[in-house]
């Protein structure tokens, strides 16, 4: 059983990959990636492949939040909302304090909220409170809910219309630096352990004891043997095995720039007119973007690699929001949009809205055990019920869990992330490797940290030292992989026009020093 960390790395492609393991992963999104960790730390050989890139579905398009399970409380899903609020509390405190933060959360009492409507959202609050001590969860990780005056409100967030703004309620829950982030740095704890991470390599097909592999990067075709194979291929996991049958939905988020929305110091919860518990999302983000969303709109049709926004939905966001504000936002705030398709399980009628977000482990007639349905919060527990299926099923000889207890990359204590000297940006973004982010690119570039720290563009502030990185430790491959999944730059199509050129020096430096790819 595998006891302390190796310098394995991520690799685009199959060379040099084995062709036989305890466990094959399909699919390197969250809940791929953190089966990938659950196996390898258990002491089984794993191999965990993507036909893209880590995080290039579903994971990549969340409001990067860690749910407490409030909504799934008010629909009557208790086991759903305590174990969301569980695995919140184990994320935020255990496995990804330095990428994930205690975020204040607003529901504005205006005009359009009547003093019933307040009193149900109050109450909720209250019971997602009720989640959080259950989850064992401390207040300092996630400060107890509040009542706001209209003067407090407008304190942090002064955007707000204050024309019929009688107050506001405070609340807490979990906020992740970035969605993506959090997959590759899964992805990298598992590969220290000993796990084999490759991008660039399709199912073609797949059984319970092996799958057949294409090589995106060479076209080479490769049969690999497996004690048991694990299909967390999101929406597309349907595609590999007859028995799962999805129903997607889509939610849709905007993307603004801070000065749309001047001052805004807390996330807002805007209610939707004429709905008792439906909230348009108002999220800052750290690189000085505000996301808005989302929607839950059904999906037909084949599953598309990347999905795009309707028109309808953009409007419709922007109308909930400029009816919570003072300024009318239009189109043209718009910087970005993005959207992505919740890999919900078809139990039947009714709206994407009312599905389940409970997970499910089934196994196909072949032996292929399919994980499928929940959301990013849960993840972990996704994972070890995936692997725990996968065990009961092939009959391997592994140790218990570690998950729930065990730091991934780059994590520490509050205190201690607060105390590192270097960049707060690699600290938000790398936690205690932030220091060997500089280090290696250093390494690599032979350039000064002047150099290696600079924004890229006035309007990114991402650095050529994270760039470098991602090449080199995260098994990114070309411009793409850099900034729309390792850095999400291309959130923002005019930014990304602007990093390109930084991407492209990073990756002639890196092949210049030899390093490999």
């Amino acid at each position: 059983m595998s006891t302390a960390p190796t310098p394995t790395r991520i690799t685009p492609g199959l060379a040099g990959a084995p062709d036989q393991v305890d466990l094959v992963v399909i699919g390197l999104g969250i809940t791929g990636v953190g089966v990938a960790l659950d196996a390898v730390t258990r002491g089984l050989s794993v191999l965990a492949v993507d036909a893209h890139d880590l995080a290039f579905g579903t994971s990549r398009w969340s409001s990067k939040m860690v749910h407490g399970g409030l909504r799934y409380l008010a629909k009557g899903q208790v086991g759903v909302a305590h174990e969301s609020a569980v695995e919140r509390g184990i994320l935020m405190e255990t496995t990804a304090p330095h990428l994930s933060h205690a975020m204040p959360m607003l529901v504005p009492l205006n005009s359009s909220v009547t003093r019933l409507q307040a009193g149900v959202t109050r109450a909720g609050l209250l019971a997602g409170d009720v989640l959080r001590r259950g989850a064992r969860t401390d207040a300092e990780t996630l400060p107890k809910p509040r009542r706001l005056s209209a003067t407090e409100a407008l304190q942090l967030a002064p955007p707000l219309r204050s024309a019929g703004l009688r107050g506001g309620l405070l609340s807490w829950d979990g906020q992740l630096e970035d969605d993506a982030r959090l997959v590759t740095t899964i992805a990298r704890t598992a590969a220290s352990y000993g796990a084999h991470v490759r991008t660039r390599a399709r199912v073609l097909s797949a059984t319970g004891t092996g799958v057949e592999l294409r090589d995106e990067l060479t076209g080479a075709v490769t049969h690999v043997r497996a004690g048991s194979v694990v299909n967390a291929a999101g929406v597309w996991a349907g595609d590999l095995v007859e028995e799962v049958t999805l129903r997607p939905s889509r939610g849709t988020h905007l993307v603004l720039r801070a000065d749309s929305l001047p001052g805004l110091q807390v996330s807002v919860f805007a209610p939707v007119p004429g709905e008792t518990n439906r909230f348009v999302l108002v999220l800052p983000q750290p690189d000085g973007t505000v996301y808005v969303g989302l929607t839950d709109e059904p999906v037909e049709g084949d599953v598309p690699d990347v999905p795009e926004p309707s028109e309808p939905e953009i409007g419709f966001l922007l109308d909930v929001v400029s009816a919570a504000f003072a300024r009318q936002l239009h189109r043209d705030d718009v910087v970005g949009a993005f959207a992505g398709l919740r890999p919900l399980i078809d139990a039947g009628d009714g709206s994407t809205a009312d599905l389940s977000r409970k997970h499910a482990v089934l196994t196909s007639r072949t032996g292929v055990v399919t994980i499928v349905g929940g959301k990013l919060t849960t993840y972990r527990q996704m994972a070890e019920d995936a692997v725990d299926a996968a065990l009961a099923r092939s009959g391997l000889a592994a140790g218990p869990c570690r998950t729930r207890r065990l730091p991934i990359s780059g994590a520490a204590p509050r205190p201690v992330l607060a105390g590192l000297e270097q960049p707060a940006r690699l600290v938000r973004r790398y936690g205690t490797d932030a220091e060997l982010v500089l280090t290696s690119a250093r390494e690599v570039t032979g350039l000064t940290d002047e150099e290696l720290l600079a924004p890229v563009a006035p309007t990114v502030p991402v650095t050529l030292a994270e760039l470098v990185f991602a090449i080199t430790h995260e098994g990114a491959h070309d411009v793409d992989d850099l900034l729309d999944r390792r850095t999400r730059v291309g959130l923002v199509p005019a930014d990304r026009a602007l990093a390109v050129p930084a991407a492209e020096r990073a990756l002639a430096l890196v092949r210049a020093a030899g390093s490999e790819l």
